[in-house]
């Protein structure tokens, strides 16, 4: 990866698109942002956003309400991640129907941590579905939805090994996904040769990567540990000493998710999904420098451009 992050040129931006995931507001102040950063990131026109769900359905009505309103009062098209670790298979359906009835037709669909937390072991709920090419078979039972699913360039940390992995990978496309969003990574050859190996599997649908912009160094390695992703020696070293520097950690991190989607850019992709943690200053700043521009519009409210509506 260049030292320099570029500018893309303007044919390579107008090709670009982008995805945001978001997470369901635990409180009035978290909704508060959460609906910020959906107003500032909303002009950037993005293929779908997608908002997370608790394992066994812990986030159920959060999650309802927010992929309700995005579709009422905006004009993004909502996905609803839904899993099914802790429930069994009815519920789980009659979730999926629910979300359906508030407009939406595009599910993230995921197998879900164990409720004791990633590392513990996973155990499928008896009568629920075994794991995610189950949830997407039982998907497509229900509705002719969009089916995205997780794809892991390092490997998913409780497969033995890469060739099991991407078995499971193909299962779940052949059981009807149309895209796999993967896990956030930080070297882009491991994104690339993952890639290579799902071709030769015969897996032909997008695989979108993920891209998480670092808003805390510590947090983000934390996470990194227990879902096995790799920190690079030289990732670290870049933010060493910031700590207690939130502006520049902050321009540090722009920095380094711009130059990884640059280089993904010059490999011939141009498909991303940004994990926003519900902040958009810094998925603003890297879509801009990106290219990327607002496309100055508005929604159904007509408020200003990108609004969401009065509420936000």
């Amino acid at each position: 990866m260049s030292a320099t992050a570029r500018t893309t040129q303007p044919a390579a931006a107008s090709r670009i698109k982008v995805s945001f995931e978001f997470f369901p507001p635990k409180n009035g102040d978290m909704e508060s942002q959460l609906w910020e950063s959906i107003t500032r990131l909303a002009p950037f026109e993005p293929e779908f956003v997608s908002v997370t769900y608790g394992a066994g359905g812990s986030t159920k009505m959060p999650t309802l309400n927010t992929v309700s309103r995005i579709s009422a009062e905006t004009t993004l098209s909502p996905a609803a991640h839904l899993t099914c670790v802790g429930s069994p298979r009815e519920v789980v359906d009659g979730v999926a129907r629910e979300f359906r009835s508030v407009g939406v037709k595009h599910f993230v669909a995921l197998r879900g941590d164990p409720p004791e937390g990633v590392g513990s072991a996973y155990r499928p709920h008896e009568g629920g579905y075994a794991n995610a090419a189950e949830l997407v078979a039982g998907l497509r039972g229900i509705d002719d939805f969009e089916i995205s699913v997780a794809a892991y360039p390092e490997k998913h940390p409780e497969s033995s090994d890469f060739a099991t992995d991407i078995d499971m990978l193909k299962r779940k496309i052949d059981a009807g996904a149309t895209r796999a969003i993967t896990q956030f990574f930080f070297d882009n050859d491991t994104y690339e040769r993952y890639v290579e190996r799902v071709r030769r599997a015969g897996i032909y649908v997008p695989i979108v990567p993920g891209i998480l912009p670092i808003h805390n160094f510590g947090q983000v390695a934390r996470f990194a540990a227990l879902c096995g992703t790799s920190m690079p020696d030289w990732l670290a070293r870049r933010f060493d000493g910031l700590e207690k520097d939130p502006e520049t950690r902050a321009l540090v991190a722009v920095a380094m998710a711009a130059e990884q989607v640059t280089d993904l850019v010059e490999r011939g992709v141009d498909d991303f999904h940004f994990y926003t943690m519900n902040r958009a200053q810094l998925v603003y700043a890297i879509c801009h420098l990106l290219g990327l521009r607002g496309n100055g519009g508005t929604t159904s409210s007509g408020d200003k451009p990108g609004s969401v509506g009065a509420a936000a």
